[in-house]
């Protein structure tokens, strides 16, 4: 029994704090992805971008590498225009090599009200990387068969 209570003695003071300590880096990361944008600082949010990274928009068109993102956002940003994404509740985990973390987050937009965030971050060189980021509307279930009719008559 010793035996037992002194490896979870370990797992719980050695590897939970390396775990905490990367979740906390991957909070900060994306806290700073959201704020830049906000602030319209061009350099500060693509730096979180892994070069292969791609971000997948709430329209279906938006599905775009880093370079065809940072085009879309140039003008936006270079006119001051950022977009704001405040974050409400967000959810971290870790894989067990601590290579990987994926995470949910809803968000508030003043125009779009609550949205839903959710990525996947890489580990290079101890730096979390933002590898997907994709952004969505979610639409109660009760007005979905609303919204699709809507969106019969939308041309493709």
């Amino acid at each position: 029994m010793p035996r037992i209570f002194l490896l979870c003695f370990i797992l719980i003071f050695v590897v939970y704090p390396d775990v905490h300590a990367q979740i906390t880096q991957i909070e900060s990361v994306l806290n700073d992805f959201h704020l830049a944008a906000s602030d319209a600082d061009y350099d500060r949010y693509f730096s979180h971008l892994d070069e292969e990274s791609i971000f997948i928009g709430t329209d279906i068109t938006e599905r775009w590498s880093k370079s065809q993102f940072q085009s879309y956002a140039l003008p936006h940003f270079e006119a001051g225009r950022g977009w704001t994404y405040a974050p409400k509740e967000r959810h971290i985990y870790v894989s067990d090599d601590r290579k990987v973390a994926w995470f949910d987050e809803i968000l508030v937009n003043e125009k779009y009200g609550e949205v839903r965030g959710t990525g996947v971050l890489v580990s290079q060189d101890k730096t979390w990387r933002i590898a997907q980021y994709h952004l969505t509307v979610p639409i109660p279930n009760d007005l979905l068969p609303t919204v699709i009719e809507m969106m019969d008559g939308v041309p493709e």
